[in-house]
């Protein structure tokens, strides 16, 4: 955190959907504003193995390097198709294995401020806040924004 004087860090959750590009693209224009450095993590697991052993540790490292490559590539577009590229402000990408709730609590412990979006992917349709983000606001060491998709706060016509 920055109670030294440092530059303020914004911590902001990545996955591709929509909503984290609307939470990246708050996150930016906040860095903007306040000189703020941001922090975009990108949270990647293999998918439940059928058994108790999860294949962490088990997967030949050639897969695991590809598919790290193929995470980063898809966090850099993320950012660049947000915020730009190159970006107006300090953006340091990161990727980290774990579930995202939990990777994003664990980053948290070194933000002044965690960003995320709403709804990603793997939510359920018309949910208002995601398992992901609830699990954020109610756990992390910092204080969270929850970014909402515009089309969650229209009213239908009737």
């Amino acid at each position: 955190m920055a109670t030294d004087g440092s530059t303020e860090r914004v911590v902001v959750g990545v996955d591709g959907s929509p909503a984290a590009a609307l939470a990246m693209a708050w996150a930016a224009r906040y860095a903007k504003a306040t000189g703020a450095s941001i922090r975009a993590v990108m949270a990647w697991h293999f998918p439940a193995p059928v058994g108790p052993v999860p294949p962490v540790g088990l997967t030949p490292m050639s897969v695991r390097a590809e598919v790290e490559h193929d995470k980063q590539a898809e966090l850099d577009k993320a950012v660049a198709a947000s915020i730009g590229d190159p970006p107006a402000v300090t953006v340091e990408t990161k990727l980290a294995y774990g579930h995202p709730a939990q990777v994003l609590i664990d980053e948290s412990a070194d933000a002044d401020l965690l960003v995320v979006g709403s709804r990603g992917h793997g939510g359920f349709t018309g949910m208002m806040l995601g398992s992901v983000s609830t699990h954020c606001v109610t756990h992390a060491a910092c204080p969270v924004t929850v970014v909402r998709h515009a089309s969650q706060h229209q009213v239908a016509d009737g």
